[in-house]
């Protein structure tokens, strides 16, 4: 457990119900398309507006957003929808002028937070100020980082803190931008649990028709919140236009969220649940007392290896099973990526376990005279 000291995100006059919704466009392109996508937003319920002002970019020549010319634009939403706003800051410079132009809440993105100096400097600018700060995860599946990043600014004084869980980037290609690995935020959630984690379906789909079944994935995780892009013409949006959506969209989108109880309460039948978990546990013990054979089995393997020369690694072999076990597993209704990380995991583990079997016994074996 983290001893971060975490206060609730408020706002004046705001109350944040879950699902927190924070909404707005990618990037803030032009007054008239900002204003009128904040007013669309506002008339349908949305508090908090988002909208980048910086935008960090992998290759020269892209739009890297209008810079601080797009404060008064912000400062102008709030006048006429009263909204809340908030944008990505990276460098002191960008805090300086989000604060100069009454910005409500900033965040660091995942470029950012992936550079321990980079957010040092940030954190740094931002001492002494009370102002909410929400942290995306880095862009690689790396949690200390993505906690270390939140120590920064904790000791900076920043107690108003969240975290954007905005999936993470794979050299393998999925039907994901980012793949939310949801097992990475789950766990900032058990060692953080005074946390509140907002949920980016647009940076982890990369795609709107992906955004609702990422959101409700979010919601029955019982996480806090949704950070959605949305843009008054997201086609002819200057940037990342086939992940935006329409405030219309968003409004039905959010619609259709399942939210669901985060407690078991006097009227969920327990006893039932009860059953089920138990016999959840008992099927678990199960299977570790199968991986605990199947690790012997690959020890054997591993000693006769040794025994007859044989290297460890047998690629063939491997893919043999792989495709072996993704096909029974579509037989059972299981999915293909499932079974696919499931056995790289329990094929790694032997290897190592190989690879040690190895080097022990060529430790013991007796070296030639010279």
């Amino acid at each position: 457990m983290s001893n971060l000291n975490i206060q609730p995100i408020k706002l004046p006059g705001l109350e944040l119900k879950r699902p927190i919704i924070i909404s707005g466009p990618c990037s803030a392109e032009t007054e008239e398309q900002t204003l009128n996508t904040a007013k669309e937003l506002a008339a349908r319920g949305i508090k908090l507006f988002r909208a980048g002002i910086w935008k960090p970019r992998t290759r020269p020549g892209a739009f890297e957003g209008v810079g601080t010319v797009g404060l008064p634009w912000l400062k102008r939403v709030k006048e006429e929808t009263g909204m809340f706003v908030s944008v990505e800051v990276a460098t002191a410079h960008h805090v300086y002028e989000a604060v100069k132009y009454g910005i409500d809440m900033v965040w660091i993105g995942a470029r950012t937070s992936a550079n321990p100096f980079a957010v040092q400097e940030v954190a740094d600018a931002l001492k002494g100020l009370d102002i909410p700060v929400m942290v995306k995860n880095p862009v690689n599946p790396d949690l200390e980082l993505w906690i270390g990043a939140l120590e920064r600014l904790n000791r900076a004084g920043i107690t108003r803190l969240a975290a954007i869980h905005r999936g993470f980037s794979a050299y393998d290609k999925s039907e994901f931008r980012n793949n939310p690995q949801w097992q990475i935020p789950i766990e900032l959630r058990r060692r953080i649990p005074e946390l509140p984690i907002i949920t980016d379906p647009s940076h982890i789909a990369g795609d709107r028709k992906l955004l609702g079944q990422i959101a409700q994935e979010a919601m029955d995780l019982n996480f806090d919140g949704l950070i959605i892009e949305s843009h008054i013409c997201p086609d002819k949006a200057w940037s990342d236009a086939k992940q935006q959506i329409t405030p219309e969209g968003l409004k039905d989108l959010i619609d259709h969220l399942v939210l669901r109880r985060p407690k078991i309460g006097e009227d969920t039948p327990r006893v039932t649940l009860d059953e089920l978990r138990k016999h959840i546990d008992q099927l678990d013990d199960q299977l570790l007392d199968l991986l605990k054979e199947r690790m012997k089995v690959s020890e054997a393997i591993g000693k006769y290896k040794f025994e007859n020369n044989i290297t460890i690694l047998q690629t063939r072999r491997y893919d043999e099973v792989l495709n072996n076990r993704r096909e029974r597993g579509a037989q059972r209704g299981l999915k293909e990526d499932f079974i696919t990380r499931i056995f790289e995991s329990i094929h790694e583990e032997s290897i190592s376990r190989q690879s040690e079997i190895m080097n022990f016994a060529l430790s013991k074996k007796p070296k030639k005279q010279e």
